[in-house]
């Protein structure tokens, strides 16, 4: 796969996690993904997403970087968004707050294989009251 058709596929992936299509993740996730080192399955992806959609009400997800190398990709999402209660063990209780996170991707067979991410908590906690 070139690097056009690598980014064009992540940002239908990226499409797929904002409209909440999770009968469509398959599509583009293999059945044996891994995050962070953690063998989390297909199954287990999809939860993990669910899960930050009801923690985080209005999240979306917003490429501001992507560079395509295949079988990689690597991103840089922005994020604006009120999550409910705790996030990242911070007491964010619905306040809006402005984040990053910076995400790499390996594909293989045209579908995400390992995910490695890292979310700019010091971010969140330069927004929280002290």
């Amino acid at each position: 796969m070139d690097s056009s058709s690598l980014s064009k596929l992540y940002r239908a992936y990226i499409d797929c996690l904002n409209r909440q299509d999770w009968e469509a993740l398959g599509q583009f996730v293999d059945d044996e993904v891994e995050h962070n080192g953690r063998p989390l399955k297909l199954s287990g992806y999809r939860d993990m997403l669910v899960r930050d959609f009801e923690d985080i009400p209005d999240l979306r997800f917003n490429i501001q970087l992507l560079a395509s190398s295949p079988p990689l990709i690597a991103a840089r999402l922005a994020f604006k968004c009120s999550p409910k209660g705790k996030f990242l063990g911070l007491s964010v209780d619905g306040r809006v707050v402005s984040f990053a996170e910076n995400v790499f991707y390996e594909f293989k067979r045209a579908k995400i294989a390992s995910v490695w991410s890292v979310i700019d908590k010091a971010a969140i906690e330069a927004q929280l009251p002290r």
